[in-house]
C-alpha cells in the first residue's frame, strides 16, 4: 500500500485529500507547513508528496528542495497561482507534477496513480554510448564517469527517450507519456526540460536531437 504525505495549511483540503485517498486504497500522512513536512519526510518514508505552495513557516517549494536533499520522493505541487513562470520553476526544482486550486479531488487522485506507475516501474538496465552512462534502475547519469545530478523530470524525460532509442517523438506524446497528461497544450514546458537536459549532459548534449516542427529523439 503506497504512502502519502499531504502537505497544506488548510485543514478542510486535507481532510478532502485524505478522504479520497484512503478510499481509492492509500495510507495518508499529514502536515500543516513545509517545516513540518521535511522533519516527517526525514523520519518516514513516503512514496508520494501531495504539497501546497503557500504556506507558514516554509513554503511548498523550499519544502521541496529540502526534501530533495535526502530523498527522491515524487512531488504533487497544489496551487492557487496559475502563471506559467510557477508552474516551470516546480517542474525545475523536480516537482512531478502540478495541481491548480481549485481541484477535483478525483483527478488528483488520478494524477497520484499516474505519478506512482512512472516511478515505480523503472526498467532494469544500464546503458552507454561513448563516454555517457544511464543507469536507468539506478536512477543514475555518468559524463566520462561523473555522477550527473538532475532534477527527477530530467531523469524521466532522459529515460523516456532513451527506452525509445532512435525514434521521433513528438512534444504532445512526451507531454502524455513523461508528464502524464496535456500541460495545458503548451510545449515550451518540453523544451524548458530538454534545454535543462542538454545543459547537464555537458558535451554529450547532441546525444539529444531537435526535430523542427515536431519534437525530439535521442539516437545513442
Amino acid at each position: 500500500m503506497a504512502k502519502l504525505l499531504i502537505v497544506d495549511d488548510e485543514e478542510k483540503i486535507r481532510e478532502v485529500i485524505k478522504e479520497y485517498a484512503e478510499f481509492s486504497g492509500y495510507e495518508t500522512d499529514e502536515a500543516k507547513d513545509g517545516m513540518e513536512a521535511v522533519i516527517k519526510s526525514k523520519e518516514t518514508k513516503y512514496d508520494l508528496i501531495i504539497m501546497d505552495v503557500m504556506m507558514p513557516k516554509l513554503d511548498g517549494y523550499s519544502a521541496v528542495k529540502e526534501i530533495r536533499k535526502n530523498a527522491q520522493t515524487p512531488v504533487i505541487m497544489l496551487s492557487a497561482r496559475v502563471e506559467e513562470y510557477d508552474k516551470l520553476f516546480g517542474f525545475e526544482i523536480g516537482v512531478d507534477d502540478y495541481v491548480t486550486k481549485p481541484f477535483s479531488p478525483k483527478e488528483l487522485i488520478a494524477r497520484v496513480q499516474a505519478v506512482l506507475k512512472r516511478s515505480g516501474s523503472p526498467k532494469k538496465e544500464i546503458i552507454k554510448s561513448d563516454g555517457l552512462e544511464i543507469d536507468i534502475a539506478g536512477r543514475s547519469v555518468y559524463v566520462d564517469g561523473k555522477k550527473v545530478d538532475m532534477t527527477p523530470k530530467e531523469y524521466e524525460l532522459l529515460f523516456y527517450l532513451v527506452e525509445n532509442n532512435g525514434i521521433a517523438i513528438s512534444r504532445e506524446k512526451l507531454l502524455s507519456n513523461v508528464w502524464g497528461y496535456d500541460f495545458y497544450g503548451d510545449d515550451r514546458t518540453v523544451d524548458t526540460h530538454v534545454k535543462m537536459l542538454r545543459s547537464s549532459l555537458g558535451k554529450y548534449r547532441d546525444k539529444i536531437i531537435t526535430l523542427r516542427g515536431l519534437g525530439y529523439k535521442v539516437e545513442l
